[in-house]
């Protein structure tokens, strides 16, 4: 579902700490001004997550809370892709491999550039919507500590992390839960997870540290009730998926919770392009039209 109108202004942090956790300093955003063009950028948080709960026979396989295999990603090295990518959203159809065209982790985006260019939503994505007080500086600096420490814990590619982040929620720390039979709370809008700063009216500003990071967690380990990002990979490489395809597949289940091998944009229920969106997410795509027929 697209968004229309952006905020003039935002602010952006500029350079991004490596390894160890700090907070990340606002500066001015190169995109403040976007060449004078009012728009809002897309992400998908109103369609809402159906992932199956644990005790389902799907999800039952893909249990734990951290990558197992090929996979897995130990080594935190925020220059791990190609740099910037290009701002432009393509269309990709098929079963999300490199031969269906989609692309591959050698075509992904540094951490760096995507946490970077993202920034601008990260600011701006509260007001947008009407969820309350934009983001501050700290915050945005509690979501890249939160990123870090998670991929380091689950062997979860931060590039996947950060970029279902902004699917999800346009990395807003106040975004409301969304109920569409399954309860998705948080930055990741995860299955039924403890972690929000915006629950049953009450919204914290500022959402504290603590909340944020098990946002986080509850999108990327999985929670008592269904799984996160790291269960959808390990499911996803135990039914033929390995390198990026893994990862769109996992997506997929992510988002609905059952994933056509031969389809990567059947929704079931959900939300048709999101492995797309994804796949455009790792590659550079951040305020482009959200060019989806479907």
């Amino acid at each position: 579902m697209s968004l229309s109108t952006f905020l003039s202004a935002i602010l952006l942090a500029g350079s991004v700490a490596a390894i160890p956790l700090e907070a990340v300093p606002a500066t001015p955003s190169k995109f403040a001004s976007l060449n004078g063009t009012a728009k809002i950028p897309y992400f998908g948080h109103v369609s809402g997550n159906f992932q199956l709960p644990k005790g389902n026979s799907f999800a039952a396989s893909a249990a734990g809370t951290t990558v197992n295999g090929a996979e897995a990603v130990w080594n935190i090295n925020n220059e791990d892709g190609i740099g910037e990518g290009s701002d432009t959203y393509r269309q990709y159809w098929g079963d999300g491999g490199p031969e269906a065209g989609w692309p591959a982790k050698s075509q992904w985006v540094s951490f760096r550039a995507m946490f970077d260019n993202n920034k601008q939503i990260m600011f701006g994505s509260c007001g947008w919507n009407g969820w309350g007080a934009d983001n501050s500086g700290e915050e945005v600096g509690q979501i890249y500590n939160a990123i870090q420490k998670l991929a380091r814990e689950t062997g979860v590619d931060h590039r996947f992390i950060l970029a279902t982040i902004i699917q999800e929620s346009g990395g807003c720390t106040r975004v409301p839960t969304t109920d569409n039979g399954v309860v998705n709370p948080g930055l990741m809008q995860c299955h039924n997870g403890a972690g929000s700063c915006n629950r049953n009216g009450w919204v914290q500003n500022p959402c504290p540290a603590n909340i944020i990071e098990l946002m986080v967690r509850d999108g990327t380990a999985g929670t008592v009730f269904g799984d996160g990002l790291a269960g959808c990979i390990n499911e996803a490489t135990s039914t033929s998926g390995w390198g990026s395809r893994a990862i769109y597949m996992a997506a997929r289940l992510y988002n609905s919770g059952i994933v056509d091998q031969g389809n990567m944009n059947n929704p079931f229920t959900a939300t048709p392009c999101y492995a797309m969106d994804m796949a455009n997410r790792l590659t550079g795509w951040v305020m482009s039209e959200h060019n989806c027929p479907l």
